[in-house]
């Protein structure tokens, strides 16, 4: 079963939500000195090596090889570092070449939806009821509202619709990588943590090298942002998602994501001036209505049937 969530972890949610939704602004800030892979890769790399430091200060080691369980725990931080770090960092930061941050940042509402079906089908006690059927489809129609039907008609030479999905296809990531974190065996979250951004930066930097070359050095502005990004939302971050997701579990630490659209748009429309779709405001309605749906019934601590 999954713990009450209690205050520190709505905390580190609230926390979170702040950190995640400013970072779609410093994405758009790092593109105008550097290209997506490299801001992905830097971004990891600049979180690996924090985190390494500080579980080398504390004396923690990281996961041993030598058992099976240490071995699993790779195999897991082999996921979360492609899932949570490589491949949604590239797709975000490709995507928002073509899109504003605030965009970006409200398609990261979908991630709940796609934690729904995952974790019914791969977690003890997160299954389906009908009310989060109900939710998900009300939640879908948010999305298909976002994207634009016009993306899903595209032949691939419209890059706004194609980095809309890329934008989409992060969320999924996000998903993903919350259920891998929450399968994972008990093992000290720094270490696991260390291990997943390691992981990740092993599979982005020689990527964003063979793909874009070694970077020049860029203005401040764009190097500040890149900086945040590795420290806050990468290396911080990923030490309280694990946190969070481990003793909370992946459907309350999804709830973050009611969160960074909000803070998302304030931040790229408030400081970028960024002009957002028209359609954007009634989608987030939709899709924060879906996931409010969802977790109703069980926040007023009414019983849930799951759905077999």
């Amino acid at each position: 079963m999954t713990n009450s969530p209690g205050a520190t972890n709505w905390a580190k949610l609230l926390f979170l939500g702040v950190i995640w939704g400013a970072s779609f602004m410093a994405v758009s800030l790092a593109l105008r000195g550097f290209p997506p892979m490299t801001i992905a890769a830097l971004r990891i790399l600049i979180g690996a090596l924090c985190l390494l430091a500080v579980i080398k200060a504390m004396g923690i080691a990281l996961p041993s090889l030598r058992t099976n369980d240490g071995r699993i725990v790779w195999a897991c931080a082999l996921g979360m570092g492609f899932f949570t770090n490589a491949l949604p960092f590239t797709l975000l930061s490709w995507g928002q070449t073509y899109v504003a941050s605030g965009f970006a940042g409200v398609c990261m509402a979908v991630v709940p939806l796609f934690v729904l079906p995952l974790a019914h089908l791969l977690v003890p006690g997160e299954h389906m009821t009908l009310r989060r059927i109900i939710s998900f489809l009300i939640g879908f129609a948010g999305v298909v509202v976002l994207i634009g039907l016009d993306a899903f008609r595209s032949a691939g030479t419209d890059f706004e619709s194609l980095a809309r999905l890329a934008c989409l296809g992060a969320s999924l990531c996000y998903a993903i990588g919350s259920i891998i974190t929450r399968l994972c065996p008990q093992v000290n979250m720094l270490s696991l943590s260390a291990a997943a951004l390691l992981c990740g930066a092993a599979m982005m930097t020689p990527a964003a090298l063979w793909a874009e070359g070694v970077p020049e050095l860029p203005a401040m502005q764009p190097l500040a942002a890149v900086i945040y990004l590795g420290l806050l939302p990468t290396a911080l971050a990923q030490v309280l998602l694990v946190q969070v997701a481990r003793s909370a579990g992946p459907a309350f630490l999804s709830t973050v994501n009611y969160q960074v659209p909000v803070w998302s748009v304030i931040f790229g429309a408030a400081l970028l001036g960024e002009t957002l779709p028209p359609q954007l405001f009634a989608a987030l309605a939709l899709i924060l209505g879906g996931l409010l749906l969802s977790r109703n019934r069980r926040a007023r601590g009414l019983p849930v049937k799951p759905l077999r």
